[in-house]
């Protein structure tokens, strides 16, 4: 895995400090994966969570509640990107629950589960963003 990159923007910084959250180590150790995967990522939030940027265009956001859980919403962004149905991508990782064909969840119920699932996450962001940057 690369090298765990601590830089985030002043208002991912100001929130992640605010934050109270059941499972605020499982979401600080995620952005850490996520971070790490590739070096033009860029992190602002969006839907009240922190969400993951290439070129400026979402593609991984955090869904926060419930409290229960961690989830990563794997996504195109918000602009219209072509035909659904001509996007394409093969989960190599077994992590994704396809919600459309373009976008699926990732849920991590616990730190045991974040741990288990680090390297398969590293490499399904690695992924993803290739894929939806290639093909937006």
């Amino acid at each position: 895995m690369a090298q765990k990159r601590t830089d985030s923007t002043p208002d991912v910084a100001a929130f992640m400090q605010a934050l109270k959250h059941s499972r605020k180590d499982e979401i600080e150790a995620v952005r850490a994966v996520i971070l790490a995967a590739d070096g033009n990522i860029t992190e602002h939030i969006k839907w009240n969570a922190p969400s993951f940027c290439i070129d400026g265009d979402d593609r991984i956001t955090f869904r926060l509640q419930p409290g229960d859980r961690v989830q990563l919403i794997f996504h195109r962004g918000a602009k219209k990107r072509g035909d659904k149905e001509s996007f394409t991508f093969e989960d190599k990782s077994g992590l994704l629950e396809w919600v459309t064909v373009d976008r699926g969840v990732v849920t991590f119920h616990n730190f045991a589960d974040v741990t288990a699932k680090r390297e398969l996450l590293h490499e399904l962001v690695k992924q993803w963003v290739s894929a939806t940057r290639d093909h937006s």
